[in-house]
């Protein structure tokens, strides 16, 4: 399967999400990377493959609106899906406003999140043969 394009970068701080995440991008075939906290995912740079990144907007050590902000400084312009498990309009506004592909409330279904991620990605064996 080529490479190109197909990493999605997952930050959220709750292991468990994280690991769940991750069993079904690998199932849609996609090739997940995982941050458990902002500080990690900053000290990340290779964002030439990643198709999308999925932040959790409610970080320990900080704010999944903020590192896009930071990712948009950067000239950084990969899509963004947001996933919270505590949303209120304040926080809904001010994530759409920083520009995503989909804002997803905690629990979500599979369906919820790979389907923007299909959007915005295609499937990555799509044309490949086995």
């Amino acid at each position: 399967m080529s490479k190109d394009r197909n990493s999605v970068l997952v930050v959220d701080d709750d292991l468990g999400m994280l690991r769940a995440v991750k069993r079904l991008l690998r199932q849609h075939d996609y090739e997940p990377i995982l941050f458990s906290s902002a500080q990690a995912f900053k000290s990340h740079t290779d964002f030439e493959n990643a198709a999308c990144v999925i932040l959790d907007i409610n970080l320990n050590d900080g704010s999944g609106i903020e590192l896009r902000q930071g990712l948009k400084a950067a000239g950084v312009s990969v899509p963004v899906i947001y996933i919270t498990g505590n949303e209120t309009p304040a926080v809904r506004d001010a994530a759409l406003g920083s520009g995503c592909v989909a804002f997803l409330t905690k629990p979500f279904s599979a369906q919820e999140l790979i389907e923007p991620l299909k959007r915005v990605v295609g499937h990555p064996k799509s044309g490949d043969a086995l």
